[in-house]
């Protein structure tokens, strides 16, 4: 935040106050007085005009811009959020505000404006009113906003970043303008950017190496050539150094140069020596001066470097060695060896005869300079000295030599003793013969010549060593032995023997010949596998390239006779891929266990040799199961059709459900997944039942969703839609829905004519198709000619059939029976149909009573024929009779009609009073739908249309 003591103006350019310096001249032009009331957005309306006008009169104003320009200086620190006040620009600039002393109205508002909006600017807020300067939504780093590399200010923009090579150099550069024109001023704003200990200390390498030398002296120091960055500055950057582990021999110095850069030196405490310990490893660690400090590390090695600071030295000061005087040329007599215990050149030793040695004994024995291997290098006489001292020097550079002394006693031998001579008849070089493997039995070797130099002495001879070799005389030849094989000899068991041919004579002086016999490798062994039948295994859907195995095949044959090819078989996939020379294999595509669970093919294995030599091995491979196929329905929809009232955990049908995969990711389990309260399935036959009776006239069809669902991990699952068809059984017999009751009734008037409707029967049937056709027939009557009216099967609808006569007043019942058409059997229901024939209803208990009495009706059988078939089939077989028929009901109307008028008048004029007793008027529909919630209490008068 940033700091109060810091903001504020510095009056008069004292020593206290703001850090910066605030230049101020409040002269106002000639001519120009106070300014009216205008709001800020005139005075931003203007700003591009006002800085035209200034950049043109500039030159010619100079001392008026110069008064006009102010500075003001704050400090902050780095990261602090977004609205932290930096400083008030019109407090510290003195700027009269609106709202004080003076009236606003005389007083015009301030605008304050940042000249452009460049880099600067979108580190801080300015507020236009207060003159407020915040910082902003973007974070300030300190780091990366003032690279010190910069070194210079930018200036040529109203808002910029400087930077001095200075570390504590960084500053914000802002230019504000201030309006309206009364109180115009550019205020130049500066802001320091305070470093806060953001950063750690970081080595530029994690491991650092240094090389100091075993003879380095007490307080040697050693500049460590990598030290700590940290891009704080001051106390916030490195200021210290120190070792996780000194081990007593090392500490840390920091020199600090000109620029104010800290090095860390090494420092040698105590004595090193290369030979006790070659290297110290350690941690440095670099330490700032924030609070709390913050710390980084890197791995510090400090090798001991070696200095020739040892000489060689024998362990033995005096040898002591016996030679016999007839020993062969090139006998091993000695070997001295020396020790050095420093490195490389410095610890090369040379061995070399001191020259107190003289000529005599140099020449009879030779010194390899560079083993220190004495030999004899000169035949043993009668001449030679017994005794030689050989003093031998080891040399190393810069040192003084080490000595040592070899006494060499030489035992005279009297008589010289016996000579072997071989002959080689295979071939040989120096000393070593060389024979094919699978060589013949009996091969000769070499003839071997056994002398006596004094030939005096019986000389024998035989062979000593392991090996199918015989040493046997060679007649008739005396003093001739031939040396040969007695079996084959076989490279991969044996590749070098060493055999002697020992001549002594009969003073037992004995002679030993030396003999080493090579075998040569030939190609007579096969390669071999080390599995005959090689059995894999691996996931489907491997990836592509998958490794399988390394084949290995072993030839004990040597050279290229022994190196192993490997091949695939003729009945191998072409996507395996067996690498020639390693041997390993591997499957260029993704296995799918669903379309091959085994392979089996062949491989082989060939060797270099000539002709070559073979085997072949068999590879199987198992491709297991991955859990990658879903269950799969035999059909996406299934539909069964179900007859109503099936029995409660009847078979519904079978759902047929398939996993391609093996073991438990192949097994299913199914589920429903909707109305699994009334239905179940057998999750292992996948029988489909239902809980309950079903019946269609609730419910006609359900549509279930079934899930099956693998025993994978994670499972997988797919889903089927069943729909389930109830079929229609005859359970319901017809629903009678009007007449309500059988204790209803209609009034029907004399005067009606025949064929008119008197009423209807009607009624449903919740069945469907022939389940739910209804037929009507009257199976009861009674009344005074019942036989008057009849009703339509099909319709249900009561017509009169013949005129009414004076004797046919009264009650007339009908017993109507409503049958469906259903199969194996008919349901049927009746009810009563009253009619009471009469001019009115004067007396409705009587007719109520008469109702409530048991009617003694006779059924009749007869079942009511409806005829299904198309009506036109019956109007064809009609055809001719149209004519007839109409003047027989023109004539039978007229003769009805006057009849009826002269029996009804008589009979209204006799029986008047007495029918109004007995009529009852009851009001209902005829041609339509019954309305149910009618009641037959009203009075209707039927019509004759």
């Amino acid at each position: 935040m940033g700091s109060r003591g810091e903001e504020r103006r510095r009056a008069g350019g004292g020593a206290g106050g703001l850090l910066g310096r605030s230049r101020r001249r409040q002269q106002r032009r000639p001519g120009m007085g106070p300014p009216g009331s205008r709001g800020s957005s005139t005075a931003r309306g203007s700003l591009q005009h006002l800085l035209l006008f200034l950049l043109f009169i500039g030159p010619f104003n100079c001392f008026a811009s110069y008064s006009r320009a102010t500075e003001l200086f704050y400090s902050l620190n780095e990261g602090l959020p977004a609205g932290v006040l930096i400083g008030s620009l019109a407090r510290d600039l003195r700027l009269p505000m609106t709202g004080g002393q003076h009236p606003v109205a005389a007083q015009p508002p301030l605008s304050f404006t940042l000249a452009s909006h460049g880099l600067g600017g979108q580190y801080v807020q300015l507020d236009n009113r207060s003159g407020e300067l915040l910082t902003s939504a973007v974070e300030i780093d300190r780091e990366a906003l003032c690279v010190e590399s910069s070194g210079a200010t930018v200036f040529g923009e109203a808002a910029a970043v400087s930077s001095s090579p200075s570390s504590e150099s960084c500053l914000l550069l802002l230019d504000v303008l201030v309006l309206p024109q009364e109180y115009f001023r550019l205020v130049k704003v500066k802001i320091a950017i305070r470093d806060v200990n953001d950063n750690a200390p970081r080595f530029p390498v994690p491991h650092i190496r240094l090389s100091v030398p075993e003879n380095a002296p007490v307080n040697t120091r050693l500049a460590i050539e990598h030290p700590a960055l940290d891009p704080d500055v001051g106390t916030n950057g490195v200021q210290t150094y120190r070792l996780r582990d000194n081990y007593g021999v090392f500490t840390l110095d920091v020199e600090e140069n000109e620029s104010g850069e800290r090095t860390p030196y090494l420092i040698v405490m105590g004595p090193l020596d290369r030979e006790t310990r070659e290297e110290y490893v350690t941690v440095i660690i670099a330490e700032d001066g924030g609070t709390p400090p913050l710390v980084g590390s890197a791995t510090l090695t400090i090798g001991i470097s070696d200095i020739n600071d040892n000489c060689p030295q024998f362990s033995d000061s005096q040898l002591n060695v016996t030679l016999y005087g007839n020993s062969s040329l090139g006998t091993h007599v000695a070997t001295v060896h020396a020790v050095d215990m420093d490195l490389g050149s410095n610890a090369q030793i040379t061995y070399s005869y001191s020259q107190k040695v003289p000529q005599p004994s140099r020449d009879l024995f030779h010194l390899d300079e560079s083993t220190g291997t004495i030999t004899l290098s000169s035949k043993v006489d009668g001449d030679t000295p017994r005794l030689h001292r050989l003093i031998i020097l080891g040399n190393g550079p810069g040192c003084i030599p080490a000595v040592i002394t070899v006494l060499v006693t030489i035992i005279k031998v009297m008589m010289r003793p016996p000579e072997v001579v071989p002959r080689f008849i295979a071939n040989e070089a120096e000393g070593v013969v060389y024979l094919k493997e699978l060589e013949p039995i009996n091969t000769p070797i070499a003839f071997f010549t056994i002398k006596d130099p004094d030939e005096k002495y019986k000389v024998n001879c035989y062979l000593d060593g392991d090996g199918p070799f015989r040493l046997s005389p060679y007649k008739p030849y005396n003093n001739e032995y031939l040396l040969e094989t007695t079996k084959p000899l076989d490279y991969e068991t044996q590749q070098l023997y060493e055999i002697s041919v020992v001549a002594w004579n009969s003073e037992g002086f004995h002679v030993n010949k030396i003999i080493k016999v090579q075998v040569l490798d030939d190609n007579d062994n096969s390669p071999v596998f080390s599995q005959q039948l090689i059995e894999l295994s691996i996931e489907e859907n491997n990836v592509p390239n998958a490794f399988l195995t390394k084949l290995h095949a072993t030839d004990a044959d040597s050279g290229e006779r022994g190196q192993v090819s490997y091949f695939l078989g003729p009945d191998a996939p072409s996507y395996f891929s067996l690498d020639k020379t390693t041997g390993v294999l591997t499957v260029s595509t993704q296995l799918d266990r669903e379309e091959k669970e085994k392979y089996r093919y062949t491989v082989k294995a060939v060797d270099s040799g000539f002709p070559p030599r073979e085997s072949i091995a068999t590879v199987t491979i198992t491709v297991l199961d991955k859990n990658d196929n879903s269950p799969r329905f035999i059909n996406k929809d299934f539909s069964f059709f179900v007859p109503e009232n099936f029995p409660g955990f009847g078979e519904i049908g079978v759902i047929s459900v398939t996993d391609a995969d093996a073991g438990q990711n192949g097994w299913v389990a199914l589920s429903v997944l909707n109305g699994s309260d009334i239905f179940v399935i057998d999750t292992g036959k996948g029988v489909l039942r239902a809980k309950v009776s079903l019946d269609r006239e609730q419910q006609s069809s359900y549509i279930l969703w079934i899930e099956a669902v693998d025993g994978g991990d994670p499972a997988l699952s797919s889903t089927a839609k069943i729909t389930i068809l109830l079929l229609d059984i005859n359970d319901n017999p017809p629903l009678v829905l009007f007449p309500q009751s059988n204790m209803s009734y209609l009034l029907v008037l004399p005067s009606t004519l025949p064929g008119s409707p008197i009423t209807e029967v009607y009624a449903v049937d919740k069945d469907t198709g022939m389940n739910a056709v209804i037929a009507y027939s009257i199976i009861g009557r009674r009344g005074p000619r019942p036989e008057s009216f009849r009703i339509d099967p099909k319709t249900g609808n009561i017509t009169l059939e013949e005129s009414l006569m004076q004797n046919d007043y009264g009650l007339y019942r009908l017993l109507v029976k409503v049958s469906d058409h259903g199969y194996p059997e008919p349901l049927h229901s009746t009810v009563m149909v009253n009619l009471f024939v009469n001019d009115t209803v004067s007396n409705e208990s009587y007719i109520e009573s008469l109702l409530r009495k048991e009617p003694d009706i006779s059924i009749e059988e007869k079942q009511p024929q409806i005829s299904i078939e198309p009506t036109h089939k019956k109007m064809e077989s009609a055809s001719c009779m149209p004519t007839l028929v109409a003047l027989s009901i023109i004539s039978l109307g007229s003769i009805a009609l006057v009849t009826g008028m002269g029996i009804y008048i008589c009979l209204r004029k006799g029986k008047k009073h007495h029918r109004a007793d007995e009529n009852l008027e009851v009001q209902i529909p005829l041609n339509g739908r019954i309305n149910l919630h009618m009641l037959e209490k009203k009075p209707m008068e039927i019509s004759n249309i």
